[in-house]
């Protein structure tokens, strides 16, 4: 009995001694640090970082498949801390992160890339890229995220299966690793660790995601320019023929297109607009009801005319409203016989720069 106890008790401690080696110390030789604020400190028995809208990226490691875990002290104030890795450069990564003011509400976190600075959330939501879970505000909490190519898996709190599986959106590069996140609320961070020799998936069933049919396949974008411009109706001719048309964009989760695929919106200008295009060859003058949906604002216009503007932004229409893209809206369109030239204003602050939408009855009409 005393060798069987002094086997388990040695074993233990050799997994403690390895997991110990593996963790990298919170300090600025291990961390670039670019945050509103940030404190080293010892919290709760850890040696901890305590970081305020920013991240912490990690020098001197790149990470394409693996194990990274990590503790995390959540409150119950409003913040989205988390974990981005395989960061090719500090706009384009893959990200989780945790919702902590939302504990045990369907979107009490998120999975998502970020795609030229923004983080199209409004886009990849529901229970394929967020799973409930009852926070606790009283001690730390463990993460731990496996990658292996295209998949990936959360486990919180040691779970033996996984919280979540799910299909990595950007194509698998090699970059760097940062925590923290946005928000007021600062949280904090410790344990953390990372094994490029862990990277087994395992009981991988992501959630699936029924696409909505009949949706236009793709859209033409222009160049950026100013939101304010259509403040001016008297100008929006002048306006449209003064843009520079870029490349298609197509549809994605069979729900909408990625205006940020495309085209950068943090460029250090005021800018914030497209025009996103589609041709509608019509066999006889009629009317045809046009479903759509956008992030976050838009101005409708047929063949040079305004006919629509709306708001989809988050909080727009009440406290909890998430801005989500869906076919919320919709127009009526009054075409002529032969081309027709529909374009959208879409507009973005931040969550998803997006555009969708569909004629219900497309008998009679062609789109280009």
């Amino acid at each position: 009995m005393i060798k069987v106890f002094t086997f388990v008790v040695l074993s233990t401690f050799c997994i403690h001694t390895t997991k110990s080696q593996n963790i990298i110390p919170m300090d600025t030789t291990h961390w670039e640090i670019n945050a509103q604020s940030y404190v080293l400190k010892k919290f709760e028995g850890k040696d901890a970082i305590y970081i305020q809208r920013g991240l912490a990226y990690l020098k001197d490691t790149k990470f394409l498949n693996g194990t990274i875990e990590f503790d995390i002290y959540l409150t119950k104030n409003q913040g989205f801390p988390g974990v981005r890795f395989r960061a090719v450069d500090r706009s384009n990564m893959e990200s989780f992160y945790l919702r902590a003011h939302l504990s045990g509400k369907p979107d009490a976190n998120q999975v998502t890339p970020v795609i030229n600075g923004i983080s199209p959330w409004q886009l990849y939501f529901g229970p394929r890229y967020s799973f409930p879970y009852d926070y606790n505000y009283n001690g730390w909490t463990h993460v731990k995220l496996v990658v292996n190519g295209r998949r990936a898996q959360i486990y919180l709190d040691y779970a033996k299966k996984p919280n979540l599986s799910w299909g990595l959106i950007r194509e698998p590069h090699e970059g760097e690793v940062a925590i923290g996140g946005g928000g007021a609320s600062a949280m904090h961070y410790a344990n953390f660790s990372i094994n490029k020799n862990e990277y087994d998936i395992v009981d991988f069933k992501p959630v699936e995601r029924k696409p909505i049919d009949g949706l236009v396949p793709e859209w033409r974008v222009s160049d950026i320019f100013e939101e304010k411009q259509l403040d001016d109706l008297t100008k929006l001719t002048q306006i449209i023929k003064s843009r520079k048309w870029g490349k298609m964009i197509q549809v994605e989760e069979g729900t909408a297109a990625n205006i940020a695929r495309e085209v950068v919106l943090r460029d250090g200008t005021p800018k914030n607009t497209v025009f996103a295009k589609i041709t509608i060859v019509s066999d006889k003058d009629q009317v045809k009801l046009f479903e759509f949906g956008y992030s976050d604002r838009v101005v409708a216009i047929l063949n040079n005319t305004a006919i629509y503007k709306g708001t989809n932004r988050w909080r727009s229409r009440d406290y909890r409203y998430l801005g989500t893209i869906g076919l919320f809206d919709a127009i009526y369109l009054n075409l002529k016989i032969g081309e027709n030239t529909l374009l959208l204003a879409v507009s973005e602050d931040f969550g998803g720069w997006l555009v969708t939408g569909k004629f219900s009855d497309p008998k009679g009409i062609n789109i280009k």
